[in-house]
């Protein structure tokens, strides 16, 4: 009983209390010079205009929880208003609040997918949490680039990843619909929806079958595609942007700026990383995610910038996944 009672501290530790603590000093110990946040009284106007008006949920959550915030410090605890003024503004300490909660949601989900079906090298559990909290240093040090919409995306991205593993492991049509579920709400949060898609197709999608004209799970593939595709149109639809897909082609600025290269040798070893810690299996898969991730990757090349490290998260998160995972079967059968 008291080791059980031991390894839940542990638990609590390093999943939960060693992460936040992480996430309040990048963003109260440390300024961001690239995004100058902190003297933002409101969400800016940029977040309703051009791709950022399609992010609806990050958005209502950053208007209406920053209403909370104020009403709560102006009328129920207006003795704290002069010190959290002093280290930002309201809107500040809203976004901070809203992405440390989905950012430690992140740090559990991640940590459940770590003990499910774990590779060799993670049953030692200290080597698991080592692994564990450098994915959470990861998400930590990215955080140079702060935003409302990143640590919600990544926060139903893992969870979209869990659901696709015990999928992958017992093909309960619970996990699938739950998977289209988080697929269709993350699209309001962002694009980076449709990596959930790449990360299944990565796990049942068979080239070799493929050239034999055997469509496995061509199915599911589309039920997800479809959960993607609804909400993005009707995104489009309602919400009439000038702008609709990007701001402006960055190309051969990402290919001439020292930052952009620096970001870029970020995203490339951080992959690198992951896929050395894969066995000979989870290479494969981790290939044919980036395969299926090719169309993303494409965007961020011509219309993002690499310095925004926060961009190859996705990425190197499934690297961590697929490394720490036991893969007994690559590729299903289609019973």
């Amino acid at each position: 009983m008291f080791k059980i009672f031991d390894e839940k501290i542990n638990g609590i530790l390093f999943v939960i209390i060693f992460p936040f603590l992480l996430f309040l000093m990048s963003y109260y110990g440390f300024e961001s010079s690239y995004v100058r946040m902190k003297d933002m009284e409101k969400a800016p106007d940029f977040m309703f205009s051009s791709v950022y008006a399609y992010r609806v949920i990050p958005n209502f959550l950053s208007v209406y929880v920053t209403y909370g915030v104020t009403y709560i410090v102006d009328h129920i605890l207006p003795f704290t208003k002069g010190f959290l003024l002093k280290n930002g503004t309201l809107f500040y300490h809203s976004t901070f609040l809203i992405n440390v909660f989905f950012f430690i949601g992140t740090s559990i989900i991640l940590n459940t997918i770590f003990k499910l079906k774990t590779a060799q090298f993670l049953l030692n559990i200290n080597v698991r949490r080592v692994v564990h909290l450098l994915a959470v240093f990861f998400m930590v040090i990215v955080q140079y680039v702060p935003t409302n919409c990143d640590s919600i995306a990544l926060f139903f991205y893992v969870w979209g990843i869990l659901l696709t593993l015990k999928y992958f492991h017992n093909r309960s049509s619970k996990y699938l619909i739950g998977l289209s579920v988080i697929i269709f709400i993350s699209t309001f949060v962002r694009e980076t929806a449709c990596l959930n898609i790449a990360f299944f197709g990565a796990l049942f999608i068979d080239f070799k079958e493929l050239t034999k004209g055997k469509l496995i799970y061509w199915k599911e593939v589309g039920f997800l595609v479809i959960s993607f595709i609804v909400p993005y149109i009707v995104l489009r639809l309602i919400i009439r942007q000038d702008t609709s897909f990007f701001e402006g082609v960055y190309l051969v600025k990402n290919f001439t700026s020292p930052y952009n290269l620096a970001g870029l040798l970020f995203g490339v070893i951080g992959l690198y990383l992951t896929y050395k810690l894969c066995d000979e299996n989870g290479r494969m898969i981790l290939k044919k995610y980036l395969f299926f991730s090719s169309p993303y990757l494409l965007m961020i090349t011509l219309v993002g910038l690499f310095w925004e490290a926060r961009l190859f998260m996705p990425l190197i998160l499934a690297g961590f996944v697929v490394a720490s995972h036991q893969f007994k079967n690559i590729i299903p059968s289609n019973s």
